[in-house]
């Protein structure tokens, strides 16, 4: 044990040792150099930061012009597409502020007329529609999961064509609503869950969403899912799982485009994102 405590204590001297003739050289001899060395380091950082910020400011200038022009070519684009039909927004859980605003945006020129809105409340209030529906075949809702799923089928139907039962429901199933639903010629679906709902909840919720929009898309009147750019987690799956169109970059204007050529019946998923098919369909000849 002497011994390699003695070998132990001359290695660690002679490391020590060594760097303190390094620092001793470096100090004589090599001073100049680091200096030199840092100021040419520092001026080449300097340089490429500064290369950094003009090709950004380049950038940032081409993509300004770039939205300049597509704000400017929209319009003409889409103008009167949808002239007179009536268009209603679905919306599931939630719908953001930034996607509301890109969906009028999206039908300004078009010529449609937005006649509806409802946002579907989440968690879903099943004790409280039992109520409402306590007279109709619907009664069991809160403990039979295949009535929950009759119900979703009966309330996505009478949001495109009409009925009694919207209006029944109207104050248990809508979080808030406007306008008025039925003879819709086209319907845009949001979906935007409440994070904080458990799993019993989204199961519930998870049924209740793909009855509705399974219904709407049985009626075979156009129908988009639609989200932003920066939407997460995102919708798109749901949205093909229900035979829906898709639109993932609403708030850009190719998303725009993409949304109102959907509501003319072109098929497939848009956006800038890896589940969309190509960021835009196939654009149609304006009507005259």
């Amino acid at each position: 044990m002497g011994y390699s405590a003695r070998y132990h204590a001359a290695s660690l001297i002679a490391v020590f040792l060594a760097l303190a003739i390094g620092i001793l050289i470096g100090a004589e001899f090599g001073g100049d150099t680091l200096t030199n060395t840092r100021k040419d380091l520092e001026h080449s950082l300097t340089g490429n930061l500064q290369d950094a910020r003009d090709r950004a400011d380049q950038l940032s200038g081409e993509l300004g012009r770039a939205n300049e022009f597509a704000d400017r070519v929209y319009p003409v684009l889409v103008r009167d597409q949808l002239k007179d039909r009536r268009i209603g927004i679905v919306a599931l859980g939630g719908l953001p502020s930034g996607v509301s605003g890109a969906i009028e945006a999206a039908l300004q020129p078009t010529g449609a007329r937005l006649v509806g809105v409802g946002v579907v409340r989440e968690p879903v209030d099943l004790r409280a529609l039992a109520g409402d529906l306590s007279k109709t075949r619907f009664a069991g809702i809160a403990r039979n999961p295949e009535t929950l799923t009759a119900f979703g089928v009966g309330v996505g139907r009478q949001l495109v064509l009409g009925g009694t039962l919207l209006e029944r429901v109207r104050g248990h199933l809508f979080a808030r609503a406007s306008g008025d639903f039925g003879g819709l010629d086209g319907v845009i679906v949001v979906r935007d869950q409440p994070q904080e709902m458990g799993p019993v909840q989204r199961a519930t919720a998870g049924r209740l969403e793909s009855a509705l929009i399974g219904s709407i898309a049985a009626t075979r009147t156009e129908a988009v899912g639609v989200e932003s750019s920066t939407a997460e987690p995102s919708s798109v799956s749901f949205f093909q799982g229900n035979d829906l169109a898709s639109v993932d970059d609403v708030d850009l204007v190719a998303g725009r485009l993409a949304t109102v050529f959907a509501l003319l019946g072109v098929e497939g998923s848009f956006g800038v994102k890896g589940s969309a098919d190509r960021l835009l369909p196939d654009l149609l000849v304006p009507r005259r």
